[in-house]
């Protein structure tokens, strides 16, 4: 396995794995400009992939994004797909178009996310919001694109997480909040990011043996992407304080903790194109590197409590 460090670059990545992206196909969620799935998008196209498809909440944000992908190679294929995570009838129906416009998946990097949502919101089907964005969307979406990731023959789906996990476990016995009763916008936040470690290992539990193997990633922090403008100094300092009561911890944040764009984008790149992780998945990644997450998002039987519940959330069983 190629080393990088925790200040390796996209470029350096591509680099390395430009052989893992010609000819193939990439769908990434939440990729509107600036964002972190938008750095990833125009680094793949630098290593002339077949198609490069976006699904994403608002298609103007992916237009500038798509256009600079033309620049680079206006060879490669490209696709934007509208879809509302936190809405299931228009997962089902990106998922339709999604799989109408690429029969096979090589990639599937679900980046899209939302952070610290202040005021307790539900969404179309009454699920808190971050846990529905951030986990129960993708969880849809990606088990309905699982004919297009088997397809391919073997298939990486990279599910970025953050190392805010930490700040909670999964809350099984209240996962909504005792109806925003007893809701905090970063033990929310915690609560759906340890949701996006746990999927990946039951996706790939139930799915390695049909070439799918699932990465969890946190990629660091960027003061300029969009997903903390709502945000200040005052409300970060609030993480430390919801980490000790969820989990009788300290959160201490890596270092470096700042990334540039191009940085931010290296750990997940790295995820979804080194080939070695196929056969290690599922693993969880930080700073270039295979890291061990925390038991709480890791545990077997939380893997399986959330999986039977974001079955039960979605309306819908799989089962494989």
């Amino acid at each position: 396995m190629p080393t990088f460090d925790a200040t390796a670059s996209s470029e350096q990545v591509i680099d390395t794995f430009a052989s893992n992206i010609k000819g193939k196909t990439f769908v990434i969620t939440g990729a509107g400009k600036p964002s972190i799935g938008s750095q990833i998008a125009t680094s793949v196209a630098k290593a002339a992939p077949a198609h490069i498809l976006i699904a994403s909440r608002t298609l103007s944000k992916v237009q500038p994004v798509l256009d600079e992908i033309h620049a680079i190679d206006s060879t490669i294929k490209t696709t934007a797909v509208q879809v509302d995570l936190t809405d299931h009838d228009s997962v089902r129906r990106a998922a339709g178009e999604i799989l109408a416009a690429a029969s096979k998946i090589d990639v599937l990097i679900n980046s899209a996310g939302v952070m610290a949502i202040k005021d307790y919101t539900l969404d179309k089907q009454g699920i808190e919001l971050q846990l529905s964005a951030n986990h129960v969307g993708h969880f849809l979406l990606t088990n309905l694109l699982v004919p297009a990731l088997v397809a391919a023959g073997s298939a990486r789906v990279v599910n970025l997480t953050s190392s805010g996990y930490l700040v909670s476990p999964f809350r099984f016995d209240d996962w909504n909040f005792s109806d925003g009763k007893a809701y905090d916008p970063w033990t929310g936040y915690g609560q759906a990011k340890t949701a996006n470690i746990l999927f990946t290992y039951g996706l790939t539990q139930r799915l390695k043996h049909q070439g799918i193997a699932a990465v969890a990633v946190h990629p660091g922090y960027n003061g300029d992407t969009k997903l903390g403008a709502h945000l200040t100094w005052d409300d970060y300092a609030e993480i430390p304080a919801a980490a000790i009561r969820n989990t009788g911890k300290e959160f201490v944040f890596e270092e470096p903790r700042f990334k540039t764009y191009t940085q931010i984008a290296a750990t997940p790149l790295i995820a979804a194109l080194d080939p070695e992780l196929q056969a290690m998945a599922p693993v969880f990644m930080q700073n270039s590197v295979v890291s061990e997450a925390a038991q709480h998002a890791r545990d077997p039987g939380s893997v399986e409590a959330l999986w039977r519940l974001s079955e039960e959330l979605v309306g819908r069983e799989f089962r494989y």
